[in-house]
């Protein structure tokens, strides 16, 4: 068992709080366009998959200083959300906000792959027998594509728990606030004495990632064997 600090578990818990509620936050829009992406052609389509993914190829620390000018105190979405009492810059909900950026395109990709893998015969064949297009989503699309689904959503945890130049940049590195895993094992590797305990998150970090990993693959197992004998 691992002799954390009070301030160490303070980063561990806040890691798990922020990467859960980005991932939770994320479900339903990138449900939305995988969806979207993978069964509908329009104008734009290809604009819009490149909006999806461009937090992939941009550096981090540029995501997170367009999420600071748009969201800041005085950006344009940041003023209007300060005048509701919401503040985002410099708070774990912005955590939250830049983890969720940076985990959806994994997130939309690997569910969009899933959807695009159901047999398009069968959601037709749901059609003609009248069941509305939500219904067929529900019904058929949805359980069948619920692995890959499932897959995306811990993707975009395992991210959110790694991710650092996005995050510090939009949120700075408080302890107790906005400082997660990663900005506190890159704290202590800048101070003397800190190589043991930046090891010990280190380590902490590693075994939350395998858990998900591992209860992803058994989650999808369940869902994949399910299937099979429905």
């Amino acid at each position: 068992m691992l002799d954390l600090t009070p301030a160490e578990w303070t980063a561990v818990a806040l890691s798990l709080r922020v990467a859960l509620v980005a991932t939770l936050a994320s479900l339903g829009p990138g449900l939305a366009i995988a969806w979207i992406l993978a069964r509908r052609r329009f104008p734009g389509r290809a604009l819009l998959d490149g909006l999806v993914h461009l937090p992939l190829i941009l550096p981090p620390v540029v995501t997170g200083y367009l999420l600071l000018l748009a969201f800041g105190r005085r950006g344009p979405l940041g003023s209007l959300l300060s005048e509701a009492g919401i503040v985002l810059a410099f708070r774990w909900t912005g955590a939250a906000l830049a983890c969720a950026v940076m985990g959806f395109p994994l997130m939309v990709r690997a569910m969009r792959l899933s959807i695009e893998a159901v047999d398009l015969r069968l959601e037709q064949a749901a059609g003609t027998l009248g069941a509305s297009p939500l219904a067929v989503f529900l019904t058929v699309t949805l359980p069948l594509s619920l692995p890959g689904c499932i897959a995306g959503a811990v993707l975009a945890f395992a991210k959110a728990m790694g991710e650092f130049g996005a995050t510090i940049t939009f949120v700075s590195n408080i302890p107790g606030e906005t400082q997660t895993l990663p900005s506190a094992i890159y704290t202590l590797t800048q101070v003397p004495g800190g190589e043991g305990p930046a090891l010990r998150l280190t380590l902490v970090s590693i075994a939350i990632s395998v858990t998900a990993l591992l209860a992803s693959e058994f989650l999808a197992h369940r869902v994949g064997r399910r299937l099979g004998a429905g």
